[in-house]
Order: C-alpha cells, then structure tokens, then sequence
C-alpha cells in the first residue's frame, strides 16, 4: 500500500508539474526507480505514464493552439513520431548498466536546460521569433524528439525553444503544443516500449491515473499562476536533488 501511494503521488505531482511548468520525470523516475524497476523498464515506463498527462492538459489547452511559423501541424507531427521512434529504439539497444550510468548526465543536461529555459525563450522572444527556414525548423524538431523517444526529461522546455526557432511567439498556444507533441512523442515511444516488453504495468497503472488528473487540473490552473518563477526554482531545486543522488550512487 506504501509503494501504491508513492507512485500515485508521484504520479500525480508530475503529471501537475509537466501541464504547468514540466520537469515531472524528476519526479516519475526516481519514484519508479526506488519501487525497484530495472533502469531501461522504469524510464520506458515514465514516458507511459507522462502520456495521460499530456494529452489531459492539451485537451485542456486545446483553444489555445494555433499555426505559427514556416512549418504545418502535420508535418511537425511527422517529424516528432519519426525522431521519437529513433530515440525509443536507442533506449531498447541500451544495457541497463549503462542506461543508469548515463542517468545522472541525463538528469543534469535536463536540469540546466529547465533552469535557463525561461532566459532562453526571453532571448527568442526577444528577436520577435528567429523563423527559421523549413529545413533547420525539422531538424530542431527532429533532434529535440530523438531525445524525447529516449529520455523524457527536459522534453518540455526543448520543445519551448524549438517551437521559438520555428517562429511561435504565443505562449499559451506554444504550450498547448508542447503538451500535444509531448503526448505523440510519448505514445509513438511507448508502442515501441511495449514491443519490447519495458512496460512494468502493475505500476504503469497507478503512476498513469493519478497523471492524468494531476495534468487536467494542472493545466485548468496554468492561467491562474502569476508566480511560475516560484514553481520553477522549486522543480529546479529538486532536479538538482536528483541529479545529485544519482551521481553520488
């Protein structure tokens, strides 16, 4: 019962955190990682998790999404489903051993990248959007979703930073969209993951229902949040715990 209400409030908090500001694999993994599922499996079985959550919240944000830049929705989507397969594929041929060790560098890349997301896409925002051509927009696209088919972690403010290359400048309807390609991302990794039977389901299940309504309400409350500086610094803050953790193992 003790494990069930760990992976259900872990669930749930980073289902919250992913709709409003992301960073809940910090969270996700940890928790499924301490329930004693093997490295490979507990991330395979993080990005199944997420994926309620993210579609919830872009339902949730769904008036907010609209096309900017030099590339269509469809071919945004195609690009991210063919880079998520890549990475979900690099994950499978991983060893566990060295999944774990690469953990750690993983962590801390997502951690940075959290950190100064928010001085990255000022910066963007800044130049009025850098729009770029339609060559250089799919390959960010396609470079930001291999990672996300491997590693979920700092998928959130990747996608953020890929979407002001494309030229996006709407911040409610970039984060719609980062929850939506978030959620074909996951689900295009999560079919390859369970190809290869990763999936720890008994787990898979609590983590995913508690995500989901942590990502709905998440989401619903996003508009209301006028100190997401605070969130940030608190995400951050536990990113470095983790990042610690694992290094010190």
């Amino acid at each position: 019962m003790l494990e069930i209400l760990l992976l259900a409030v872990a669930g749930f908090a980073s289902g919250l955190l992913n709709a409003v500001a992301g960073g809940g694999t910090f969270i996700s993994l940890p928790a499924l990682l301490h329930a004693g599922i093997p490295p490979v499996s507990a991330n395979a079985t993080a990005t199944l998790t997420a994926l309620p959550g993210y579609v919830s919240s872009a339902w949730a944000l769904r008036r907010e999404m609209q096309a900017e830049g030099r590339l269509g929705l469809r071919l945004i989507i195609a690009v991210a489903a063919a880079g998520s397969v890549i990475g979900a594929i690099l994950l499978v041929l991983t060893p566990g051993e060295a999944f774990l060790w690469i953990v750690p560098w993983l962590l801390l890349l997502a951690t940075v990248l959290f950190a100064a997301g928010p001085y990255l896409l000022r910066s963007v925002q800044a130049r009025g959007g850098l729009e770029a051509g339609p060559v250089l927009s799919a390959i960010a696209i396609l470079a930001v979703s291999i990672y996300g088919g491997y590693f979920n972690g700092g998928l959130g403010i990747m996608l953020l930073a890929a979407f002001g290359l494309l030229g996006y400048v709407n911040l409610h309807g970039m984060n719609g969209l980062k929850n939506l390609l978030s959620a074909v991302l996951s689900l295009v990794s999560v079919l390859t993951f369970i190809g290869a039977g990763l999936i720890a389901w008994e787990q898979a299940f609590v983590m995913a229902g508690a995500a989901t309504l942590g990502g709905y309400i998440g989401a619903r409350k996003s508009r209301k949040i006028v100190r997401t500086d605070l969130l940030r610094y608190f995400v951050t803050g536990v990113g470095i715990i983790m990042t610690c953790v694992f290094f010190l193992k």
